[in-house]
């Protein structure tokens, strides 16, 4: 067993501390420009030579954060602080908390120690970006927006759309998050995807409800 570090925007960190996220694609570079590969792949999208690992391999959770002694482990994690650029630590000496203004470091400066968060690759395959099915976009952790409309139906967000807009349609939710993650137009470009599956194997408490702790909905 191999274990990698992997990096997460602080949205992904939520959703995995929600359980709500099982899946991660990347863009596979190895495959770019291999149009001839379509039909290869379709038939074995199970590939070796995942940069992520193979099944049974792990991953620990690159996330940004900052080091603070007066907290459980010594850590904070930026994802539990919202969309604030600064955080709070607490001088042990005094037991009075002070403020840190912008001193967030960046995950890929993460260590090992710090990391909260384990996951076990459970499987591995290749496919189009565009291939992507509902049930895989709600895997991939997008948001629930718990408001319903008359009809009944699930909105999903909008990712980097105004607060408050939302979709019915995760496909449409995945897509922002695609290309708010790898830039405008990513999306059409359709590329090949690393699928990488995997379970938590290492539980930390993160104070807040799932996702989609009492919110029934069929998608």
């Amino acid at each position: 067993m191999k274990e990698r570090p992997i990096l997460f925007s602080a949205p992904m960190v939520l959703a995995l501390l929600a359980g709500t996220k099982t899946h991660t694609r990347r863009v596979a570079k190895e495959f770019a420009g291999r149009d001839d590969l379509d039909k290869i792949l379709r038939r074995f999208p199970n590939q070796n030579g995942c940069p992520y690992g193979d099944p049974g391999d792990r991953l620990w959770v690159r996330e940004s954060w900052a080091p603070n002694s007066g907290s459980a482990g010594g850590f904070l994690y930026r994802a539990d602080h919202g969309s604030a650029s600064s955080y709070h630590r607490i001088d042990l000496k005094t037991g009075v908390w002070t403020h840190a203004a912008s001193r967030w470091r960046p995950s890929i400066h993460m260590p090992r120690t710090a990391s909260r968060i384990t996951l076990e690759i459970t499987s591995v395959r290749v496919e189009r970006l565009q291939d992507i099915s509902d049930t895989d976009t709600i895997a991939e952790g997008i948001e629930r927006d718990v408001r319903l409309d008359p009809a009944g139906t699930c909105h999903w967000r909008v990712y980097g759309a105004e607060q408050g807009m939302g979709t019915n349609l995760p496909g449409a939710s995945y897509l922002s998050l695609w290309e708010q993650i790898n830039g405008p137009g990513s999306w059409l470009l359709n590329p090949w995807v690393w699928v990488v599956e995997f379970k938590r194997v290492q539980q930390a408490s993160s104070g807040r409800p799932s996702q989609l702790e009492d919110t029934p909905c069929s998608a």
